[in-house]
């Protein structure tokens, strides 16, 4: 059992990693940001923007029958889109792909971490740098940052090849930039909270930083930057999508 302090309690706005740090968090905040800059909840962000209700669902071959039981498509592997099938995880094909009413979007660390927190019924909210401002402003406008209601945010981070969790460059700065349209809450930043934005405040050149980073290179080098471009553009956005019972709308 976690120690009562790792739910880092006296903090309007907390920060963690992971989905157990999401799990952590869920126990004690009122929200929960997820941020999963490269790529789902930017794929999120553009597929909630186009009208389209976004089903989170753990990576795995089983995300296409829970496709069929639910009425949706099931996106796939960014290098496994047909003409037919245009759907995927990268979110520039998202901003061409035919709208459908729903979308399952499986990956293995945001829609994870989603699908998992769903199930303690608190708002998770989805954020990305093109939205982080308007998700701080729409949590502040709900009454979270409060210590009586306070607001995890969690960096979903990449994964080595042995499962374990990699803390991200890119996700640190989208977290951080959530973090940083809620500085001034009532409640305050707890001490993770506050060192997760002291990285964003010596970051001259987010974008720059985000294109740089290990996961920027290899998707550029894997032939997605557009993916990278569509992830950099900073605060464009004022889609806020919220998961309320097992998925994501505006």
């Amino acid at each position: 059992m976690a120690a009562a302090v790792h739910a880092q309690p006296g903090s309007g706005a907390r920060f963690d990693w992971g989905l157990t740090g999401a799990a952590e968090l869920g126990r004690v905040c009122a929200a929960l940001v997820v941020v999963d800059v490269l790529s789902f909840t930017t794929a999120v962000e553009v597929a909630v923007g186009r009208g389209m209700r976004v089903h989170p669902f753990p990576w795995g071959e089983q995300a296409a029958d829970y496709a069929r039981r639910v009425g949706a498509v099931a996106a796939v592997g960014r290098r496994r889109t047909t003409p037919e099938h245009p759907w995927s995880l990268s979110p520039a094909a998202l901003r061409a792909a035919p709208v459908v009413p729903d979308l399952v979007l499986p990956s293995p660390n945001g829609s994870a971490i989603s699908a998992a927190a769903s199930a303690t019924g608190l708002p998770v909210i989805a954020a990305c740098l093109r939205n982080a401002r308007a998700v701080g402003r729409w949590l502040q406008a709900e009454g979270y940052g409060s210590i009586d209601a306070p607001v995890g945010v969690v960096a979903a981070g990449e994964r080595w090849p042995d499962g374990s969790l990699r803390p991200s460059v890119e996700d640190q700065l989208g977290a951080a930039s959530v973090l940083d349209a809620l500085s001034d809450v009532s409640g305050g930043l707890s001490v993770e909270a506050a060192m997760a934005l002291a990285a964003l405040a010596s970051t001259p050149d987010v974008a720059a930083a985000v294109r740089g980073c290990v996961s920027g290179r290899e998707l550029i080098e894997g032939g997605f930057a557009a993916d990278v471009a569509v992830a950099v553009q900073l605060d464009v956005s004022d889609v806020v999508p919220v998961l309320r019972q097992g998925v994501f709308t505006a």
